[in-house]
C-alpha cells in the first residue's frame, strides 16, 4: 500500500544584518558577556532595523528555500506562518509573504503556538498534503521579538532575536515505513494552566497595547525539560525507532542549558545535536528552521538522516515532528 509523505524538498533562512553582542547589551542594561554566557550559552542576536517586518524576513527565507528546492512560488499552493510578531492584527502576514511571493493562487495563513509554532505548522501543512488537497507547502517560522522586549528587563532582552527560516514540503509516495523520506511523525501538546510563566502582558482584545513579553525563567527551564520527554518519545514510539536511530537532534533553540539537559535525559550524545542558540539566541518560530538550515548549508543534515524536532512556548505548548530528510 502506497502512503502519502510529506517530503522536504527545500530549507531556507534569513537572519537581519545588525547582529548586537553582549558586550554592547552591557552598555545599556545591568548585565555581562560573562552572565549572559553562563546562563544561557547566548553570545550576540540578529535585531531587525527599522523597515524589516516580519514578513519581510519572511519572504527572503522562503525565496532561499525556493531556491533550495529548485522551484518558485508557482509550484506553491499552501503557506503557512507561525509567528507571534504579525505586521498587523490582520490580515495574516502569510498573505503578506505570499504577496510578496508573487503568488495569486493558493491558500495562506498564519498560526499562533508560540516558540512552538514551526512544529504545529509542519503537523498543519503534513495533514493538508496527505489530505490530497494541496500539493506543495511553505511552513515559515519568523518573528521579530525584538519589538516585544522591555529592553530595561535584563532578564528577558538578553535572550530573543529576530530572523526567519522555511522549508518547502511535497506530497510524495512511501512505503509507510521509518524509512520513507518526509514527515514520519508529529506530536503536540498544549496546557493553559501555564499562561503566567510565559506570556505578553497585551493586545488588542484585553489592554488595546501590543505589550512586553514575561517570563518566569526557573519554572520555564524546569517545565521545558520535563515536557520534551512526552513528545520526543511519542514519537519514536509512533514511528517503531528509537534514539540509536536518530542522527540529527534539532530542538528549539530557547538556552543552552535546556538544550543540554534535555539531550541528556534523552540519552542523546550532544555531538547529535544542533546548536545556533549562541548565533541566534531566541527566535522563537523561526529558531528550528533556522537550525535546520545552518545544519543543511554546512553539510551535517543529508537526504535520508533521520532528524527529530522539537520546541516548547508560551502557553504552555510544546510538540516534536520526526522528518527523513
Amino acid at each position: 500500500m502506497t502512503n502519502i509523505r510529506s517530503i522536504i524538498r527545500g530549507c531556507g533562512a534569513f537572519l537581519p544584518e545588525r547582529a548586537v553582542t553582549n558586550h554592547e547589551l552591557a552598555r545599556r542594561v545591568d548585565t555581562s558577556h560573562e552572565w549572559i554566557v553562563q546562563r544561557t550559552g547566548i553570545e550576540q542576536r540578529h535585531i531587525a532595523a527599522e523597515h524589516e517586518t516580519t514578513s519581510i524576513l519572511g519572504i527572503k527565507a522562503a525565496e532561499a528555500a525556493l531556491a533550495n528546492a529548485g522551484l518558485t512560488a508557482k509550484d506553491i499552493d499552501l503557506v503557512v506562518c507561525a509567528t507571534s510578531t504579525p505586521d498587523y492584527t490582520f490580515p495574516s502576514t502569510a498573505t503578506l509573504i505570499q504577496t510578496g511571493l508573487g503568488m495569486t493562487h493558493g491558500a495562506a495563513f498564519d498560526l499562533q503556538a508560540v516558540c512552538t509554532g514551526f512544529v504545529y505548522g509542519v503537523a498543519t501543512a503534513d495533514n493538508f498534503l496527505r489530505s490530497g488537497s494541496h500539493r506543495r507547502a511553505l511552513v515559515i517560522g519568523a518573528e521579530t521579538f525584538s519589538r516585544i522586549l522591555d529592553w530595561n528587563d535584563r532578564t528577558t532582552c538578553v535572550l530573543f532575536g529576530d530572523g526567519a527560516g522555511a522549508i518547502v514540503l511535497e506530497a510524495g509516495s512511501g512505503a509507510g515505513t521509518s524509512e520513507d523520506r518526509g514527515v514520519l511523525s508529529t506530536q503536540l501538546r498544549s496546557d493553559g494552566r501555564y499562561r503566567d510563566k510565559l506570556y505578553v502582558d497585551g493586545g488588542p482584545g484585553s489592554t488595546r497595547t501590543t505589550g512586553v513579553l514575561k517570563m518566569e525563567g526557573r519554572e520555564v527551564f524546569r517545565f521545558a525539560v520535563g515536557m520534551v520527554a512526552d513528545v520526543v518519545e511519542a514519537a519514536f514510539a509512533a514511528t517503531g525507532t528509537t534514539v540509536e536511530d536518530l542522527d540529527w537532534f534539532v530542538p528549539h533553540q530557547a538556552n543552552k542549558r535546556i538544550i543540554t539537559a534535555s539531550a541528556e535525559k534523552l540519552g542523546i550524545p550532544l555531538e547529535k545535536v544542533v546548536i545556533t542558540v549562541d548565533r541566534h539566541g531566541n527566535t522563537s518560530a523561526a529558531s528550528i528552521p533556522l537550525a535546520l538550515a545552518t545544519a543543511q548549508a554546512d553539510g551535517r543534515i543529508k537526504q535520508g538522516d533521520l532528524v527529530m524536532i522539537e520546541a516548547i512556548g508560551g502557553g504552555f505548548t510544546w510538540g516534536s515532528a520526526l522528518l527523513r530528510w
